[in-house]
């Protein structure tokens, strides 16, 4: 650790502690993930906060989906102090803080079930080549009624894109769901009614993909407890309702080396190292599926189309493709940016931040060749169009996305063998569950029928 990096740390932990003391914190929550994106925590009094600091909370990391076999289930939480926050969501006379924490072995080491020990090394190998990924997501989820008694999702509205009524309750929500995340020190650009009854979106400021990762994380508990305290429910699921656009997570990305947007050219197009990190996310992209859309549900979403890409292609202006390459004003070089369009928002974004981050820079690293752009509309592109245009499909369901991943060197690096040999296990397992279901489409479909 170099100096400066050393008395940044200092300022941060002393920041915490004078934090803690002048606002009369009396808990402190430690927060992670496991190794499919779902929140943790565990809390601890001020009184234990300095040994935290020096040596961390020690738990049973066999208890934690992806974590540690019994033979070797003790890790480490170690709170990040650059991420502390004051939440906004407790009474002034039981005053909480949070941090997020990077998960080790007991020597220290990172952990290798841990998501975001996993981003911090990509990002770490990406600054090895000057490189600095910063990334802005699009986060759509639904708002439906609190339902006591069954599961069918009830939408609250039947408004569409940008839509705005007297009578929005959704809108009141997102209104106080901003202000906790202004008071959560997590920036938003925008946030709107999107297409779909009861479906809204959050924007979110760039920033560098670590603090994205745990912004977002931030951003869906927010929500989800925004909701809860008015008495409906919301949810990231890809694909709650038939028949209308399903809940995507589309994330602007740029790289910065030295300060300066890489991305950018002065023709106002994208720079030659731009084009060769599209290039990559391209060439992996079908390898990526399964980390960036990891449900079941998420192929309900890419099949139905809407706006939800189907096929490996990019294109400027074409919303039908994976990769959008928005045309930036010359006079912005930080503007300069590409749009991935196939995550979901129920995606782990520490994993699937580190391997689009992997693909692009592979892409760099090998010069990959950007193919021809898409101009036609790829929605009502027939399967002989298809395989004339020598344009690939994504996965078609998550069974598909494990088999291209398990061939995948490139997923395989980024992710470390620990993540990436529990993730493919689990996600089988889940598949083989989904394929012993029987549906109510089946029920409908062929139980009143004389021949079935």
């Amino acid at each position: 650790m170099n100096k400066i990096q050393e008395n940044r740390n200092h300022a941060q932990f002393d920041y915490v502690f004078r934090t803690v003391e002048e606002r009369g914190v009396r808990l402190i929550r430690l927060w992670f993930t496991d190794v499919l994106g779902r929140h943790k925590s565990v809390a601890i009094s001020p009184a234990e906060l300095e040994t935290v600091f020096e040596e961390g909370l020690q738990f049973d990391g066999s208890a934690i989906d992806g974590f540690s076999r019994i033979q070797e289930s003790d890790v480490l939480a170690r709170p990040d102090p650059s991420t502390f926050e004051l939440l906004p969501w407790v009474a002034d006379d039981e005053a909480s803080g949070t941090m997020f924490c990077n998960i080790t072995n007991l020597d220290g080491t990172p952990f290798a079930g841990d998501p975001r020990q996993v981003l911090r090394r990509n990002i770490d190998q990406a600054r090895e080549n000057g490189y600095e990924m910063f990334c802005a997501p699009e986060i759509e989820f639904f708002y439906f009624a609190n339902q006591e008694n069954g599961l069918q999702p009830i939408p609250l509205d039947q408004a569409s894109y940008f839509d705005l009524t007297t009578m929005d309750v959704a809108s009141d929500l997102r209104r106080h769901t901003l202000h906790m995340l202004e008071a959560l020190s997590i920036p938003v650009e925008y946030s709107f009614h999107e297409d779909s009854p009861s479906q809204h979106e959050i924007d979110l400021q760039y920033t560098d993909a670590l603090t994205m990762a745990d912004s977002v994380m931030t951003l869906r508990l927010a929500v989800k407890k925004i909701a809860i305290d008015r008495g409906v429910y919301a949810t990231f699921m890809p694909k709650p309702l038939n028949g209308v656009q399903g809940s995507g997570m589309h994330t602007h990305l740029s790289l910065f080396s030295e300060e300066k947007n890489v991305f950018h050219d002065p023709s106002g197009d994208l720079s030659s190292t731009g084009q060769s990190f599209v290039a990559g996310l391209l060439h992996h992209a079908r390898e990526i599926t399964a980390v960036t859309n990891q449900l079941v549900n998420s192929y309900k979403r890419i099949n139905e189309g809407y706006e939800a890409p189907r096929y490996v292609s990019w294109a400027r202006n074409n919303r039908s493709s994976l990769v959008r390459i928005p045309v930036h004003k010359q006079d912005k070089p930080d503007s300069a940016r590409i749009e991935y369009r196939a995550v979901d928002p129920a995606c782990n974004p520490y994993l699937a931040f580190s391997v689009m981050l992997a693909a692009g820079l592979k892409g760099i690293k090998e010069n990959y060749e950007l193919p021809p752009e898409a101009t036609t509309n790829l929605y009502e592109m027939s399967r002989s169009e298809q395989k004339e245009l020598g344009v690939a499909s994504l996965p078609a369901n998550l069974s598909e996305a494990l088999d291209e991943m398990e061939e995948s060197d490139l997923v395989r690096e980024a992710l470390g063998d620990h993540i990436f040999e529990w993730f493919l296990r689990n996600k089988r397992a889940e598949w083989n569950e989904y394929q012993r279901q029987v549906t109510p489409f089946e029920i409908e479909q062929y139980l009143p029928n004389w021949w079935s």
